[in-house]
């Protein structure tokens, strides 16, 4: 009868296991200095080899020539406990055995010394699924057991094992076994069954199989029936359903080229091809994390999985790309793979997803973006976000007076004098009715809408049944524009008018206004650091584009 590959060539000796080098010197030296426990966890990750050195730990206690480190392989107790027919090595598949009963039995099968060999052996698999009442039961078993017991426990689940438990045994982690020495092992496994596979195909394999050597073994052998003696990367790739690299580079062709219609056109072969939209959402976010692991740590990394000369290829796709662009394209990915695998239209929450990937890759840093308002030099943006560039309007520089600095200078002049009472006053004409500018300019003094007054006091205003025409300064521009200016005008003419904004380019409008005879002394300082900070080009570039206001400029070198 066949045997499968990972049970053919499972190791039988500590030497044989791939890795895990610190749980096998731990072990060795416990039974060379006859310091063996009565209880171990073996925690890790499927396929990395927990049962198989429960089992080589069981040869080495019962040996004949034992308790070694190197059991003999050839003595009854090592070749029945290999072919799992011996009565004192038991394994328990907790999965199916987690109930306080078998808990029960197996605490009364524990009483009773070993038929033949040295040590009672218990292994116990999947062991994070026993119930707790279960484990309640096994509790002073495993703390206090007779001299010829020793428990293992194999769980991929370690944190589900009580801390009761836990504390009484000794812990071992096994850790994911390093993609390098997956490919080194199948590759002598070809050897011994005469199989000729390319490295690029073993690499696809032990890719498949995320750390876990069962998991690539199992791959191996399904790749042998399909392919026959000759193993072929191409052929493994559409057995397993992964995606090769040049199917992936088209994504990151159309980022280069900012073509949201390629993508389109790749999910749409994806979908005439019947491949799997949540496994390639998955192979994408690898691919982007590969691709910033190459940008940062260069082609001759080990943190790749995958042959040289596709690390090489790697190399070469992420060098047009800019750190900040890939990780931003690796958390886009992370974010749509998490997506996928809820989404009841996979098709159309991939299509969006790799759209996004487009219009991202067409933003610039913050950065850039202020040296292109300050007119400074910026480093060059990558290929993407050159290809919609920036542009902002220069804006015209003023030439009088802030609107902030008149303000100032009017509510700091001092009040008229009364005039005497003696004095006859000059007989006055009865003041006509407001014009639109006056009526609007005292609606909103008394709203206390200081910015927005001036806006107003300097521009001329037509008013007609429907419209309402400003010609103002550029620079008052921003305030006529805001939506408080608007709920003005509604709430002074009582309708709805239609705001025409145009600019006042009249010298009258650009002359400097003069200073206001009786200013304080105490503020021409203020107001000549505001004037000099407003006045400043990147401070009104910045203001035309960004708006706000500016209520405060205070001179960083004095004192507060």
């Amino acid at each position: 009868m066949y045997q499968v590959i990972a049970r053919k060539y499972r190791p039988q000796t500590f030497q044989d296991v791939v890795n895990q080098e610190h749980v096998k010197t731990t072990l060795e030296n416990a039974i060379a200095q006859n310091r063996i426990g009565h209880g171990y966890i073996f925690s890790g990750q499927r396929g990395t080899g927990k049962t198989t050195v429960a089992r080589i730990l069981a040869r080495c206690l019962n040996c004949v020539e034992g308790p070694t480190a190197k059991p003999c392989g050839v003595c009854a107790s090592c070749r029945e406990i290999t072919a799992g027919g011996t009565v004192d090595v038991i394994e328990i598949d907790a999965a199916s055995n987690r109930g306080i009963n078998e808990m029960r039995e197996l605490r009364e099968n524990v009483r009773y010394r070993p038929a033949r060999d040295r040590y009672k052996v218990f292994i116990i698999d999947e062991a994070h699924q026993i119930t707790s009442e279960a484990f309640n039961a096994l509790l002073k078993t495993v703390e206090e057991p007779p001299e010829w017991v020793v428990f293992v426990l194999c769980t991929t689940e370690a944190h589900k094992i009580p801390a009761t438990i836990a504390s009484r045994c000794q812990h071992f982690s096994f850790r994911s076994v390093d993609f390098e020495e997956v490919v080194a092992r199948m590759a002598w496994i070809c050897g011994q069954e005469g199989i000729e596979a390319e490295p690029e195909a073993l690499a696809v394999l032990a890719q498949a199989g995320e750390g876990s050597v069962r998991d690539s073994l199992s791959a191996l052998d399904q790749a042998i029936a399909c392919c026959g003696q000759k193993l072929d990367a191409a052929q493994v790739r559409a057995l397993l359903g992964a995606f090769s690299l040049e199917s992936l580079e088209q994504v990151t062709a159309a980022l280069a080229d900012s073509d949201p219609r390629r993508m389109l056109e790749i999910v749409d072969e994806l979908e005439r091809n019947g491949h799997n939209l949540q496994h390639f959402s998955r192979e994408l976010a690898r691919y982007f994390r590969n691709l910033l692991v190459s940008r940062i740590a260069g082609s001759g990394t080990r943190l790749i999985a995958a042959s040289a000369a596709e690390r090489d290829r790697l190399a070469q796709i992420a060098a047009p790309f800019s750190g900040e662009d890939l990780t931003r394209y690796l958390h886009l990915a992370l974010e749509l793979f998490r997506e996928m695998q809820f989404s009841l239209q996979p098709r159309f929450h991939l299509e969006i997803g790799l759209v996004r990937l487009v219009h991202a890759g067409r933003l610039l840093p913050i950065e850039e973006a202020l040296a292109e308002l300050g007119g400074g030099e910026a480093r060059p943006a990558p290929a993407a976000a050159r290809a919609v560039p920036v542009r902002l309007p220069a804006a015209p520089l003023r030439t009088g007076p802030s609107p902030f600095e008149a303000d100032r200078a009017r509510k700091s002049a001092p009040p008229a004098e009364p005039q005497n009472s003696a004095t006859p006053a000059p007989a006055t004409a009865r003041p006509a009715d407001p014009g639109p500018r006056e009526r609007l300019h005292a609606w909103l003094t008394e709203q206390g809408l200081a910015h927005l007054a001036d806006a107003v006091e300097n521009a001329r205003i037509t008013l007609t049944d429907s419209d309402i025409q400003i010609a103002a300064p550029k620079s008052y521009h921003l305030y006529l524009k805001d939506r408080s200016f608007g709920e003005a005008l509604r709430a002074v003419f009582s309708r709805p008018l239609n705001l025409k904004l145009s600019v006042d380019d009249s010298p009258e409008a650009q002359a400097p206004r003069p200073e206001p005879a009786g200013a304080g002394a105490n503020s021409a300082p203020a107001d000549e650091t505001a004037g000099r900070a407003l006045a400043n080009e990147e401070v009104q570039r910045f203001r035309e584009v960004f708006g706000g206001e500016v209520r405060r400029v205070r001179n960083l070198k004095e004192p507060k």
